[in-house]
């Protein structure tokens, strides 16, 4: 006789409406027949006859057979007293064609180290949170933008607040000498005050669900409840995350929905049928990569699926979930040639059970974290993937723009003689901008494989790839979009990234790396510390282009706005070439500071500054009405502030300007006919104020003269790349 529990959770699982199967299935610590054990559960709706087996019976798959509880195929059976934890144990399945399979479990908690396969008995339960205060802030964060309405899906907590992700690979940040992989407590030691200390708001782990193989990187899982057990136990992976939301920083898990591997011992016809691949070759394989394709339209593999990510973010606190490969789901065409594939039941090439799926997967976050952010990797121009499902959108928080990554690496690797013909390689992003909720992503997919490091993308010498990364750098962090970016760009790697060995930290041993990290770690605080560069990075309110047509000189000028109205002026110099006395609209009459600069000397540059006294002029430039005058150091982005706002005139005040001005024309006409001497006290006034104003310029330093200057705090290396 099955409990009401029990009974409630198979109901879901088989109607594909669960989002904790892994309460269900898997391997539990219980209290049965008078006796604590322990319980597993698998399905395997077509297996002739399953049993359990493990250390704890000597692997004999005549000691534990199960029996099934529900007629779609679920297993069940009790071992009491003999299981300890960390014991290994597999399924051992008979088909209906006499094979015996030995099968790993698909909700196991914690797995053997690679090579070996078994999964492990272990009891998740018990660790000691910490982190109570930041998973408070987002339920009220979560709750303050909840207006009570019937929509599915609520607004995400991050779309008006700094998103700066490190993308890390836990296996190749750092090693130890004898090459063995930092542990997740030694990262949580190391990894997360780094993080924190330069200046991101969340770090995002490549898969760290169980894999077999390293050189995939975690993205061909074969454990989907499961850390991989390379660098700890799953408490020491709580820890690592409890660490992390006490230093201020989220978490984000890159997870594999999208296929998995042939292994033996995973999920491969399962029970000797397609449980949870698609029996037609023509859905179920990516012959590319080798792997399966999940069976979207199954009710049990989207149960298994979305409890998985849901278990992420209830057992282990994670903020997010980065959902790899989307695209691949989403067209049934994806890399295969014609005959490969088979159309719609309208005749297109959408995958329609896989958006169901994804918009059911979204919808389950949203409801039961709200909080928390899904991500997509999504390559194509499939319309709405981050727009709610309730609007026929996919329903993610944000989508990584592959479109803009791949036009501003292209545009980096340019000669910059070349840049002035692909100029709109840098505003073509800005006509689809907003079309999304968009990340701008410079991942670990763009410095592998022959791409090279960010560092070597550029050209020039040694000194211009260096301004290179930060004028990019700079001119990203200003853009429309949330932040990603790949681990060892910081230091200026110079080496690919390669998964078998560390970041190369020994390069901070030279001051131009050093400079460059300290540029990183004050742009990223920048960043966190002025709302216009993140409170509004979906809309046109947020973003208005000054200059973008300025492309013999590749220069461009935007303003950022935030929701008060507070802004900055963004200045972007793509050439290794000095610009004097450049003038540039500005939206307001008054004094403008220079609050940011690529150039600083602690960043290895000029140390030129445009000073914190810019006054505009009366002078319309770029269809505004004032204008201020700059000096543009090369390769080089600036940002500024308008500190001071000049009064502006009210009709009012024009009125009574008007009127002292008749009273004194008047007055003197009067005191003309009395043949008294005529002053006017309004041009005394107006020439002492011009005085008082040439007196006050010679004393500012004002930008012409401070371009003039420029050329004693540059070194004659600088000037050369400036001749050129």
């Amino acid at each position: 006789m099955i409990d009401s529990i029990v009974q409630g959770l198979l109901d879901d699982f088989h109607s594909g409406s669960s989002a904790r199967a892994y309460d269900l299935l898997g391997a539990h610590k219980s209290y049965m027949f008078g006796q604590l054990g322990v319980v597993f559960r698998v399905w395997a709706p077509n297996a002739a006859a399953v049993s359990v087996v493990g250390d704890f019976n000597f692997w004999n798959p005549e000691s534990d057979r199960m029996g099934k509880i529900s007629e779609a195929g679920v297993w069940e059976c009790f071992v009491p007293n003999v299981v300890n934890e960390f014991d290994n144990y597999k399924y051992c399945i008979d088909t209906q064609w006499g094979e015996r399979l030995y099968k790993s479990d698909p909700y196991a908690f914690h797995f053997e180290t690679r090579p070996n396969n078994a999964s492990k008995f272990y009891d998740i339960e018990g660790y000691d949170w910490e982190d109570d205060e930041w998973i408070e802030n987002k339920r009220l964060a979560a709750e303050k933008l909840d207006d009570g309405s019937d929509t599915v899906q609520k607004p995400c907590i991050y779309n008006d607040k700094p998103v700066n992700v490190y993308e890390v690979h836990a296996g190749s940040w750092k090693k130890h000498e004898n090459g063995a992989f930092y542990s997740y407590r030694e990262l949580a030691d190391e990894l997360v005050p780094y993080a924190a200390g330069m200046g991101y708001t969340h770090i995002e782990f490549l898969p760290l669900t169980e894999y077999p193989f390293d050189g995939s990187w975690g993205y061909q899982v074969t454990g989907y409840y499961a850390p991989t057990s390379r660098y700890g136990t799953p408490h020491d992976f709580m820890y690592l995350i409890d660490k992390a939301h006490q230093a201020g920083l989220g978490v984000i898990l890159d997870w594999v929905p999208a296929h998995f591997p042939r292994d033996a011992h995973g999920l491969i016809r399962f029970d000797g049928t397609c449980c949870y691949e698609y029996e037609d070759w023509r859905k179920g394989e990516h012959k590319e990569w080798g792997t399966l394709v999940y069976n979207y339209s199954r009710y049990e593999v989207i149960s298994f699926l979305v409890s998985s990510a849901m278990f992420w973010m209830d057992k282990y606190h994670v903020d997010g979930i980065r959902v790899d490969a989307v695209a691949s789901m989403l067209y049934l065409d994806y890399n295969r040639k014609d005959g490969e594939w088979c159309p719609n039941m309208f005749g297109g090439k959408e995958n329609l059970e896989a958006m169901d799926f994804i918009r059911r997967l979204n919808n389950t976050c949203s409801k039961l974290f709200p909080g928390n952010m899904m991500i997509a990797e999504e390559s194509t121009a499939f319309p709405m993937v981050s727009r709610p499902t309730d609007m026929g959108g996919l329903g993610f928080s944000f989508k990584w723009n592959m479109g803009w990554m791949n036009d501003m690496l292209r545009y980096l690797a340019l000669d910059p003689v070349y840049r002035p013909y692909h100029h709109d390689n840098l505003t073509f992003s800005l006509i689809y901008a907003f079309s999304e909720n968009f990340m701008l992503p410079i991942s670990h997919d763009e410095v592998v494989y022959g791409k090279c490091s960010l560092m070597n993308k550029m050209p020039g010498d040694y000194n211009l790839k260096f301004a290179g990364v930060k004028t990019f750098i700079a001119y990203m962090m200003a853009h429309p979009g949330k932040k990603l970016m790949f681990m060892g760009s910081e230091i200026g790697q110079f080496d690919e990234w390669n998964y078998e060995k560390q970041l190369d930290w020994e390069v901070l041993d030279y001051d131009t790396h050093k400079q460059l990290q300290t540029f990183f770690k004050d742009m990223n605080i920048f960043y966190k510390e002025n709302s216009p560069l993140y409170e509004i990075d979906f809309s046109w309110e947020g973003f208005q282009w000054i200059c973008h047509s300025d492309y013999q000189r590749s220069i461009l000028v935007f303003r950022r706005i935030d929701r008060k109205g507070e802004e900055l002026i963004c200045v972007c110099n793509f050439q290794p070439m000095l610009r004097e006395d450049y003038i540039i609209g500005v939206p307001y009459a008054g004094t403008y500071s220079e609050v940011f600069t690529t150039d600083k000397e602690e960043y290895g540059g000029s140390g030129f500054s445009n000073g914190n006294a810019i006054k505009s002029k009366k002078k319309p430039c770029h269809e505004l009405e004032n204008s201020i005058t700059l000096t543009i150091p090369p390769m080089s982005v600036m940002y500024f502030r308008c500190v001071k706002k000049a009064a502006e005139k009210t009709k009012e005040s024009d009125a009574e300007d008007k009127t002292v001005k008749t009273d004194t024309k008047i007055k003197a006409s009067v005191k003309a006919k009395k043949g008294e001497k005529v002053r006017v006290t309004v041009k005394a006034k107006s020439k002492k104020a011009d005085k008082a104003s040439k007196a006050d310029d010679e004393k500012t330093d004002h930008p012409g003269k401070a371009s003039r200057r420029i050329s004693k705090k540059t070194s004659k290396k600088d000037k050369d790349t400036s001749d050129k």
